[in-house]
């Protein structure tokens, strides 16, 4: 059974507008849509109801925030068991700077990507919270020399 959500052409227009600017008020995206305030409100709530739309948030600028590195952890794991995955899992959940997290195939089980200060606190972050790890067999871990396109937006 897919998860997949089928989106008529207002719930496509929502969606893509909101991923572009979530401030939007209920009479705004009303009338951006072509569509009723009510209307919108109703489908709003269909499509977090629906789990296609979360809560909405801001963007920040890393840079900004003093957080202009982005690095990508390689992780290979000792042993797949659910004690060693759980160990990983709470390690991650208590490092903010690991902004996301993805189970990956080929010789590598995980892919981190983290958006640090500078190499100081990436080493940190990797010796405390990571390597000293007795489910983790090795990592790998690459810089990216400048972000060239980073998005949220999924096409719709």
């Amino acid at each position: 059974m897919s998860n997949t959500v089928h989106l008529d052409a207002l719930d496509s227009n929502l969606v893509s507008i909101l991923q572009e600017d979530a401030s939007l008020s209920i009479a705004e995206l009303a009338e951006a849509t072509n569509s009723s305030s009510a209307t919108c409100w109703r489908r709003l709530q269909r499509l977090e109801e629906r789990g296609v739309i979360g809560p909405p948030v801001r963007l920040v600028d890393p840079v900004k925030l003093g957080r202009g590195m982005d690095a990508f952890c390689q992780i290979r794991m000792k042993s797949q068991d659910a004690a060693s995955r759980d160990m990983l899992q709470r390690a991650i959940d208590l490092e903010p700077a690991i902004v996301e997290v993805y189970s990956i195939s080929g010789e590598w089980d995980y892919l981190l990507h983290l958006v640090v200060r500078d190499i100081a606190d990436l080493e940190e972050i990797l010796m405390r919270r990571v390597l000293e790890l007795d489910c983790v067999a090795g990592t790998a871990t690459l810089f990216a020399l400048r972000r060239i396109k980073h998005t949220t937006t999924i096409p719709v």
